[in-house]
């Protein structure tokens, strides 16, 4: 939406769009009251990209509300996270929705090709830690960022990461995504020289409380340059990682 609008304006400064032509598009409502949600149909410009659907605690027919709604001013693809089988069998027969049962998100509009230069590489520590990887890929992805996955990589076993080191040394932004203790942020913080987004996961015993013993090893981990996202939030990590490659780009464009 952003690219559109910067190229309205120029039609307008050309000669090839009226003032009343721009107008008329640009009419379309900040955002949309649909009762149960108020649309963000300005999200685009604001943020660079279009709102994303929490899926979860929301119903099929809010999902499907929301969505058309969306689509209806341009904006796509839409991305639906925390979305069970139900409610992507309900939302699949009224859009055309691709569904990834693992990362548990829908995206209608399908996947574009990448836009930014670099590349995100989503490392594992261990094979539950999937699911919560592939929401961050996906998000990634979808935002139009160039994706790698190294998974089940832990500090159990630390030659399977030592195995890897060219392809996390040529990346340009890490997730990484650990329950248990969650220590291999601060192994892989350690190694490279890029951003590294830590996601602590509620994988773990019962003195891991469901990830918050991960979290708070990752937020005093004594390696520089890795943040930290909300447990679980592979897309806080996906987004992230997606603009820290948009905001790369625009410092080269100048």
């Amino acid at each position: 939406m952003k690219e559109e609008t910067r190229l309205l304006l120029e039609g307008v400064r050309d000669g090839s769009v009226s003032v009343e032509e721009a107008l008329e598009r640009l009419k379309t409502q900040p955002f949309a009251d649909l009762g149960y949600a108020k649309v963000d149909h300005h999200r685009a410009l604001r943020q660079g990209a279009p709102e994303v659907i929490y899926g979860a605690g929301k119903t099929p027919e809010q999902i499907v509300g929301i969505a058309k709604a969306l689509l209806e001013t341009g904006q796509g693809p839409v991305l639906i996270t925390r979305m069970n089988q139900t409610a992507a069998d309900f939302v699949g027969a009224a859009l055309p929705l691709d569904y990834h049962p693992e990362a548990r998100c829908g995206i209608i509009g399908g996947i574009p090709a990448p836009r930014e230069s670099g590349t995100v590489l989503i490392v594992t520590a261990g094979t539950s830690d999937i699911p919560v990887a592939e929401e961050a890929a996906l998000t990634a992805r979808v935002l139009g960022s160039r994706v790698r996955r190294l998974y089940d990589v832990g500090v159990a076993g630390l030659h399977r990461l030592l195995a890897h080191l060219e392809e996390i040394m040529e990346a340009d932004v890490i997730v990484v995504i650990a329950g248990m203790e969650g220590a291999l942020a601060s192994v892989v913080g350690g190694l490279v020289d890029c951003p590294v987004i830590a996601v602590p996961t509620s994988v773990g015993y019962g003195a891991a409380f469901e990830g918050l013993a991960a979290l708070l090893s990752m937020l005093n981990s004594c390696a520089s340059g890795v943040s930290v996202v909300n447990i679980d939030n592979g897309f806080g990590a996906g987004f992230l990682a997606n603009r820290i490659l948009r905001t790369a780009r625009s410092l080269r464009q100048g």
